[in-house]
């Protein structure tokens, strides 16, 4: 989890930036919007809106002084359970024996992997019980949202599925493999990774599948198959997403979508094999 997390702000700060620089090209800007001399129906009718009518109710109540000191004792917990994790021997704590062997980095990665999951269990409910936002009833309307977009995406699912088991019985992955092998050999890019990062931006059920398949080969403590989880976890299915979700909502023109997303997931992959490779050692 740790390393995943770092590797993923890389791939975020990698993606925001991408897009940031292509929304100013002028092949994706976004065509000028036409004049038109019709007013709107609130200026027709000589109403005003005001910002607090785009208020929703859900957002909840501003956070007062004093949640915003329950927010930051919370801050300072996890900071001092996360130091108290990575340097034992300050806290007067007995180091286990992995621990010991372990460098700064490594320690640092693990405790916040150990840390990551109860953080977020306890993060969310007390934010919102502080913005007095009724977490069971949202739940509720976001679950039935939920299931509605889920049966509006199943056509572009069952389209994605084919194109991808296609493109997986050509050979596709095979042949990119093999093309990509010995370049990123010359890189030092173990090359065993090179075909779950290219499924990845296609399917994360394939994906899955291939860390599965090299997790059983080398092990799940193999430096290889860290850097395989991490990849899986820092990166996502770029191609899936467009399909499903902008066909969802029906969004035809995707402009920078793909091109900043797949340089987030290229960021990503090499930020896994660099954090794992300073975590747990291997050069």
């Amino acid at each position: 989890i740790g390393t995943a997390l770092l590797a993923t702000a890389c791939s975020c700060a990698a993606g925001l930036t991408a897009v940031k620089m292509f929304e100013k090209w002028r092949a994706f800007r976004l065509p000028e919007p036409a004049s038109s001399d019709a007013t709107s129906g609130s200026e027709q009718a000589g109403e005003e809106t005001t910002p607090e009518d785009t208020v929703v109710a859900a957002t909840g109540e501003p956070l007062t002084p004093r949640g915003r000191m329950v927010l930051k004792g919370f801050a300072v917990c996890l900071v001092w359970f996360l130091f108290m994790l990575t340097f034992p021997d300050l806290f007067h704590r007995q180091s286990a024996f992995e621990q010991a062997s372990q460098g700064v980095v490594s320690r640092f990665i693990n405790a916040i992997s150990t840390l990551a999951i109860p953080c977020l269990l306890a993060f969310f409910p007390l934010y919102a019980a502080l913005r007095r936002i009724p977490v069971y009833e949202e739940f509720i309307e976001g679950a039935k949202e939920g299931f509605n977009v889920a049966v509006r995406i199943i056509p572009y699912l069952v389209a994605m599925w084919v194109g991808i088991e296609m493109f997986k019985g050509a050979g596709g992955i095979d042949w990119l493999t093999y093309l990509l092998g010995p370049v990123l050999r010359g890189l030092h890019f173990p090359s065993e990774l090179l075909p779950i990062a290219l499924m990845r931006p296609l399917s994360g059920s394939g994906a899955l599948a291939l860390f599965g398949d090299l997790a059983k080969q080398l092990g799940p403590d193999n430096l290889i198959v860290r850097m395989a989880g991490t990849i899986y976890g820092s990166t996502e299915t770029t191609f899936y997403v467009i399909a499903i979700y902008f066909g969802a909502v029906s969004v035809k023109r995707t402009r920078h979508a793909i091109p900043a997303g797949l340089i987030a997931d290229a960021v990503g992959v090499i930020a896994s094999v660099i954090v794992c490779r300073l975590a747990f050692g291997g050069g």
